[in-house]
């Protein structure tokens, strides 16, 4: 369980990354929710790797 909790922030950050091509893909470039949605996420990832990084050294 430890382990997934190091790597919850790079899960969010790929996860991320999937919807934003699928939104390029299926042509919701216009969507503006779904890319605000997908930057917030990808900032909370940022933010959830680093934290718990750093607690794990």
């Amino acid at each position: 369980m430890n382990s997934f909790k190091k790597y919850l922030g790079a899960i969010l950050i790929i996860i991320a990354a999937i919807v934003l091509f699928c939104s390029f893909i299926f042509g919701w470039n216009n969507n503006n929710a779904v890319q605000a949605g997908v930057i917030i996420l990808m900032i909370i990832g940022l933010i959830l790797y680093i934290i718990m990084n750093k607690k794990a050294q």
